[in-house]
């Protein structure tokens, strides 16, 4: 038997257990009042209330175990939860009317017998396979599990396809990053030949002008222009 098809097993039987109780307080309380003896109705009562807190314990630990192993959808969990707090509430009640605490109305009393989750022609429905989505419906528990396990798989695979993009363009982002060292590092080449060309051109210029200089105050202008030939020849390996 599959855990899924366990934990409805358990749910059913909490549900008929909870129903019996009521029955039994209620003809308990018959007795009370025709004169008869109780005490035999009260130890089965005492049974059963103790059997249904257990059942319902294994209820919350079943939920809780599916839960943390993801298998099942928030929304199924939520759901099994609400019907698990029904029964609570109803495990309170039935405590309360049994010490004779909780006085019910007829018309509550009624509520209280049924399965906590409406009636078909006096059967109590199961409201664990009550509500639930189109995708699920009519299919077993273990064909529910596949299917959620698929859904997993796919989410798996998606998160496995974002992996893959992030680690393409974080490569990309490397690359690029290295691009842009090696350009700034040819721009910083050419800024320093070009500092480097500025500061001949500068020199020679006022090497020039020197010479010029100093041919004026000499009066012999021949001396510049073979000095400016060599200067554009350094500059001009063409001529």
């Amino acid at each position: 038997m599959s855990r899924d098809a366990a934990v409805l097993q358990n749910y059913d039987a909490t549900c008929r257990l909870a129903q019996e109780t009521a029955e039994n307080i209620q003809e308990r309380n018959r007795q009370q009042r025709t004169g008869g003896n109780p005490a035999k109705i009260n130890m089965t009562l005492r049974a059963s209330q103790q059997k249904l807190k257990q059942n319902i314990a294994q209820l919350k630990e079943d939920l809780l175990r599916a839960s943390s192993s993801r298998r099942l959808m928030q929304s199924e969990a939520d759901r099994r939860q609400n019907l698990i707090d029904d029964l609570l509430t109803r495990e309170k009640q039935l405590n309360a009317t049994f010490k004779g605490d909780f006085m019910e109305p007829e018309s509550s009393r009624s509520t209280l017998m049924g399965a906590g989750a409406g009636t078909s022609g006096g059967v109590a429905a199961n409201p664990w396979l009550v509500n639930e989505s189109e995708e699920t419906q009519g299919l077993t528990f273990g064909q529910i599990k596949q299917q959620q396990q698929r859904i997993i798989e796919v989410q798996d695979e998606g998160l496995d396809a974002l992996a893959a993009v992030i680690s393409r363009q974080k490569i990309m982002g490397r690359e690029i990053g290295n691009e842009l060292d090696e350009q700034n590092e040819i721009i910083d080449d050419l800024s320093h030949l070009v500092d480097k060309t500025d500061d001949r051109i500068r020199n020679e210029t006022r090497r020039v002008k020197l010479v010029e200089t100093k041919s004026a105050s000499c009066g012999e202008p021949s001396f510049v222009f073979p000095l400016l030939w060599s200067i554009s020849a350094q500059y001009r390996p063409d001529i």
